[in-house]
């Protein structure tokens, strides 16, 4: 069973490769870390074919050994580190997400996927490897796995020098005021709002929608559902169009969850189903149960989701607690959150048909057609690695479907009508620091399904980020007490 979508155009043997570049002389790859950074080269056409000829190329397993800002982690990590020199790992070229960089005189780019020098095996901690294992784990239960992104990004009329100039503070926002869905607002900056859209169709980024959101300068783009490598692909791919483009037009969009304290964050929404093996939804119902329902639902929320839908969701809940750093991995994502269902980013562990309060919505029937039949999960911020959002909410599904897990709350819909019972909600995560813990505790459900190498990886970067939040003074910090203390 295929587990991803080539893109358009993408080559099935060499000689299509060679045909396709043949009027080129230089290629662009790049690699994703675990922050959800592209980390990439220009190759000459030779050296290029060479490497997609063998098994790959080496590439400086550094980008494994430092975090976003190129400073080496704290801890010494297994993957790369002083001792083994910051070897070279080997880089495999993804000939099926071949592209052409529209806005880079059409230069021909693929994307590429870590494996160690002396095993071949995956790197443990490669976000496209990641999903990959959670892609592999459906197929052989004869599913394929689908997905959908949204993001959610403030944009300013700034660049990376102003930026960095005025200290990030004092950005001037793209738009005024707060305008979700405007078409007025979309007359203001039209060149860059439509070279969005219009840059992301030649780039192989299908687009559902893409309209103002609530905030100055806040767009939100759809992207169009898929499979799910094939999603993060384009999801990672999008955040580089965005700021790429946004350049020429002297436009900064920012992925950041929550820039601003008083007004609503970024969200990263994403939307999943399965596919069995003759392409059916598997979260929809019989023929026989659309009309009236499924009589044995858990819940009346549940009544239009199949019962393999309804442990895939169980599934997602009961290690959602667990896997958070792998949904919100930034200091900043967590004060996202803060607000709960105020500022529309869901911090405790619920579900609702068509709740946009819960931080799982569940789509069905009647809203949609069965065929659309779908999760939507809240929680993640515009500032989620794709890859290793996917991962969980699919390897979690999966936990729940081969356990036949059952739901074991009510949905959000309870607890509104009988606030009461609102002590008895589970709330997720306050922090990375507390989010990192209950990801790295021993048994974890996080252990339980991607195991003790990734975890202690991927939870040793979280700590990093922690570190370097609990020794940064804030301006808070300095306004509140320089004074008074």
């Amino acid at each position: 069973m295929a587990t991803t979508i080539a893109t358009p155009g993408a080559p099935k043997s060499m000689d299509d490769l060679k045909q396709l570049l043949r009027f080129d002389s230089k290629v662009k790859v790049a690699g994703i870390d675990v922050d959800g950074v592209l980390r990439g080269k220009f190759m000459s056409k030779d050296k290029f074919l060479g490497a997609a000829t063998s098994q790959g190329f080496g590439f400086c397993s550094v980008v494994f050994g430092w975090d976003m800002h190129d400073t080496v982690y704290s801890q010494e990590l297994a993957i790369s580190n002083r001792q083994n020199g910051y070897r070279d790992m080997v880089a495999s070229i993804d000939l099926s997400t071949y592209r052409r960089i529209p806005w880079e005189n059409n230069v021909p780019f693929f994307l590429v996927s870590f494996f160690d020098p002396e095993t071949s095996a995956p790197i443990c901690a490669d976000p496209r490897g990641v999903l990959r294992k959670a892609v592999d784990n459906a197929a052989a239960n004869d599913m394929t796995c689908i997905a959908g992104v949204e993001f959610e990004y403030f944009n300013f009329k700034e660049t990376p020098e102003s930026a960095a100039a005025k200290k990030f503070t004092q950005l001037q926002p793209l738009t005024p005021g707060m305008h979700g869905y405007s078409l007025l607002r979309t007359q203001l900056n039209q060149e860059y709002f439509h070279a969005l859209f219009d840059e992301s169709l030649k780039f192989g980024i299908d687009i559902e929608g893409h309209h103002t959101e609530t905030g100055p300068g806040v767009l939100e783009t759809a992207l169009a559902y898929t499979s799910a490598v094939r999603m993060a692909d384009n999801a990672i791919m999008f955040k580089f169009l965005a700021k790429s483009v946004g350049m020429k037009h002297g436009v900064l969009p920012s992925f950041m969850a929550k820039p601003w304290g008083n007004l609503p964050g970024c969200s990263g929404h994403i939307h999943v189903s399965l596919k069995d093996g003759e392409g059916r939804n598997t979260f929809s119902l019989s023929d026989a149960d659309r009309d009236h329902g499924r009589a044995n639902a858990a819940f009346e929320d549940t009544r239009y989701l199949s019962q393999i839908g309804e442990h895939f969701l169980a599934g997602v809940l009961d290690g959602l607690p667990d896997v958070m750093p792998m949904l919100v991995p930034t200091i900043n994502g967590y004060k996202r959150l803060v607000g709960g269902e105020a500022f529309w980013a869901p911090n405790a562990v619920t579900y609702g048909y068509d709740s946009r309060a819960a931080s799982v919505r569940i789509i069905s029937p009647p809203s949609v057609p069965p065929s659309a039949t779908r999760l939507e999960i809240r929680v993640p911020g515009a500032d989620m690695n794709p890859y290793f959002a996917l991962s969980a909410i699919f390897q979690l599904g999966m936990r729940g479907i081969a356990k036949q897990l059952n739901l074991t709350t009510p949905p959000i819909s309870t607890y509104q009508s009988d606030p009461a019972r609102k002590k008895e909600v589970v709330m997720l995560p306050r922090s990375l620091e507390e989010a990192t813990e209950a990801m790295m505790r021993p048994n974890s459900i996080a252990r339980e399904v991607f195991g003790d190498d990734f975890v202690d990886h991927f939870g040793a970067t979280r700590q990093h980020e922690v570190r370097l939040w609990n020794a940064a003074v804030t301006n808070w910090e300095v306004e509140r007490y320089l004074e008074l203390a």
